[in-house]
């Protein structure tokens, strides 16, 4: 370690006030031109390009098979990469990996630690592995934190599938690790240990850690992430602010009940799609070629009045299914 890393002197800060403060001379996560040809010529990730902003909460969504879990397993150094560059907190995954691990902590799709292990000893296991002394352990904090203190003694293999995800996200956290990725970490939990885990998660993020969340639930990427990029096929297809990459989606709905059974169903030039459903008219349009009084004014054309009016604003799944199809 060169103690005058600036990524350095930030982990000894953080180690010594449970607290990072941030610095404005690098990214959180900085990667440049990463490529990965796995064996027998198939290419996971094809000149991938994008910056994480510390103090973060940023979404890297993508299909299966997009080289998500290629590039984290990257990071956390299990995949060697064929070329480009990756730094975490500052520090260059090949030029000074222990520093690189230290910056980051990992929560893999997978569930992994001995069965035969209590949360406690496996919190304390993992601690040793990253140095961190026996005097600056919080273990028992960690699985307070994540609602499993009433485990703590209890045997991993007998914890429900949401524990198991939580003690998992508290292993990752034992070093301080001023980065965090989650990895899938909803799948199979439940929605009140869903919601406890963001609450969490938002805390860490007050705190200071950067998140770098893979999720495909949507909804709660549109919800919990400032920023947000999406790959497909191994590239990069979008990584902008949350708010502009949903106001990207053109595609709108608007329901419209109207005085009488459909004998036909409408149609004009601006309509992209139209549903009938007895009385009622799911017409899809884009707002960049009419606007809802347009689309209202066709109905009324064709002779019906409107009882009623109801809208479907674009959502951050109607951008990511028209990026990936595309680009696909």
């Amino acid at each position: 370690m060169h103690p005058l890393r600036p990524g350095y002197r930030l982990l000894l800060d953080f180690a010594a006030t449970g607290r990072i403060a941030p610095s404005m001379t690098y990214a959180a996560i900085s990667i440049r031109d990463l490529c990965k040809t796995y064996a027998g010529g198939k290419r996971a990730l094809d000149g991938v390009s994008f910056d994480v902003p510390q103090g973060t909460i940023f979404g890297l969504l993508g299909p299966n098979g997009a080289g998500k879990s290629t590039l984290i397993n990257i990071l956390a150094g299990l995949v060697n990469k064929t070329s480009g560059t990756a730094s975490i907190w500052g520090f260059d995954i090949d030029a000074h990996p222990r520093n690189a691990k230290a910056s980051i902590g990992i929560v893999n799709q997978e569930i992994l630690f001995d069965p035969f292990f209590t949360p406690v000893e496996t919190l304390e296991i993992q601690a040793g592995l990253y140095g961190v002394p026996k005097s600056e352990r919080r273990s028992l904090e960690l699985l307070r934190a994540v609602h499993l203190e009433d485990k703590a003694n209890a045997y991993a293999r007998t914890l429900s599938g949401g524990m198991k995800r939580r003690l998992m996200v508290a292993k990752a956290l034992v070093h301080r690790p001023p980065v965090l990725v989650l990895d899938e970490p909803t799948a199979g939990v439940d929605i009140q240990l869903r919601q406890q885990l963001w609450a969490y998660v938002r805390e860490l993020n007050a705190a200071g850690t950067t998140v770098v969340l893979t999720t495909h639930y949507l909804e709660e990427a549109e919800e919990l992430c400032d920023r947000i990029a999406i790959i497909n096929g191994g590239r990069l297809v979008a990584n902008e602010p949350t708010t502009e990459l949903v106001g990207r989606a053109q595609e709108k709905v608007v329901d419209v009940t109207v005085d009488r059974e459909l004998t036909d169903t409408p149609s004009a030039s601006c309509f992209e799609r139209v549903e009938a459903r007895g009385r009622v008219l799911s017409i899809t349009y884009r707002k960049d070629v009419a606007n809802a009084g347009e689309v209202l004014a066709a109905v009324t054309r064709d002779g019906y009045g409107i009882v009623d009016v109801s809208t479907k604003e674009p959502d951050l799944e109607d951008v990511f299914l028209s990026m990936t199809n595309s680009a696909g």
